[in-house]
């Protein structure tokens, strides 16, 4: 029997995809989606257009408040509150809503009666006093909880994304967090205790696009997948210049003001130090930056595709961050482009959800059985 789950703050439901990827022994799904929720329509549009017509749009603190919306029950609550107020550009705002967004999360948990939840964040929220309320909220719900962050492009991810991830269980398992890594870096020596049986070298940027042919257009495409967000931009006839300034995997601003000083902002000469991926070109060999929500503004990161003159395509970044080709992704290319971006990549958010699966394998396990007495 299938687990029922629970994803807030659920996006385009790269955490559900992850999840729901686990079978049973039986070759059945071992978890089946019941109730999500997201504030932004059309992150809400995607998700159902992927998993079924069950996530709900809107506040989550306001829904928690309507006595019309009733909340199933559930053996797994999992998401990601919106975690810019703890990101490095907004570590002095104190004050920050997005800061206190856990404790819904915390009250659907209570309110579902999940025996496991997991939440994921930025890695900055591990070393906060917000993470150590978040352990003392879980632990009064009798919750044993663990904390760790967890590199992306040690569990396949093409990627060197970083992120907190906080799971409870309401036995207390004993299961090892974090997962096994499945991934290693092929340039550096190894401890094979923290890795599962037959480790595979860290997955590139090549693995990842470079079967992908030039993109076509500047819009979405009424085109089957993956060419349909297959697409480039119009750069400015000074945009293209500076793009084929810098032709060599790796370079960056840095090289453009060595080569081009002319085509280079003041505002990156007068800045000496500091943001060495801006403008900056990706490397056919290695994992990519990264994925963020503005990934086609190559102004923004090291999002200049290895060879072409180009910052990468909606497809080449859904999938380095792991997204299948026939995932539907619902709205305007920016709106997909921030659920790109903002998504958990399904294949860290499969390797997590093992760890859980396990613990809610030994609930069960645990659950006393109740006898029927016939009449």
């Amino acid at each position: 029997m299938a687990y029922n789950i629970i994803d807030l703050f659920s996006g385009a439901g790269g955490f559900t995809l992850g999840f729901t990827k686990h079978r049973t022994q039986e070759g059945v799904p071992a978890f089946n989606p019941v109730w999500a929720n997201d504030f932004n329509r059309e992150s809400v549009d995607t998700y159902n257009a992927n998993f079924g017509d069950h996530c709900v749009y809107g506040d989550i603190t306001e829904i928690l408040q309507d006595p019309d919306i009733a909340i199933p029950q559930a053996d797994i609550v999992i998401g990601g509150p919106p975690c810019q107020g703890f990101s490095l550009l907004n570590r002095q705002r104190g004050n920050d809503v997005r800061r206190e967004l856990w404790q819904p999360f915390m009250e659907v948990v209570e309110r579902s009666g999940a025996g496991v939840f997991v939440m994921e964040n930025v890695q900055q929220l591990l070393r906060t006093d917000e993470h150590d309320r978040i352990v003392q909220e879980a632990e009064r719900q009798g919750f044993h909880v663990r904390s760790a962050v967890l590199k992306a492009v040690e569990y396949g991810v093409p990627q060197a994304r970083q992120r907190t991830f906080i799971i409870g269980s309401k036995a207390d398992t004993g299961i090892v967090f974090p997962p096994l890594k499945t991934h290693y870096n092929p340039e550096k020596p190894i401890d094979l205790f923290e890795y599962a049986a037959k480790p595979a070298p860290w997955r590139n940027v090549e693995d990842a696009i470079a079967d992908l042919p030039a993109p076509v257009g500047t819009e979405i495409r009424d085109v089957p997948s993956p060419l349909n967000l297959h697409f480039g931009r119009n750069p400015t006839e000074t945009s293209l210049k500076r793009y084929k300034a810098i032709p060599e995997q790796g370079m960056n601003r840095f090289d453009l003001q060595r080569i081009a000083p002319e085509l280079t902002p003041a505002c990156w000469i007068n800045k000496k130090s500091g943001g060495t991926d801006l403008f900056g070109r990706l490397w056919w060999n290695r994992p990519s930056v990264t994925i963020r929500t503005e990934f086609f503004k190559p102004e923004k990161g090291r999002y200049l595709h290895p060879e072409q003159h180009r910052p990468i395509t909606h497809r080449e970044a859904a999938r380095i961050q792991t997204f299948p080709d026939d995932f539907v992704f619902c709205g305007s290319k920016i709106e997909i482009a921030r659920q790109i971006g903002n998504a958990v990549p399904p294949q860290l958010a499969y390797h997590v959800a093992g760890v859980a699966l396990q613990m809610l394998d030994i609930i069960r396990e645990s659950e006393p059985v109740v006898l029927q007495t016939i009449c």
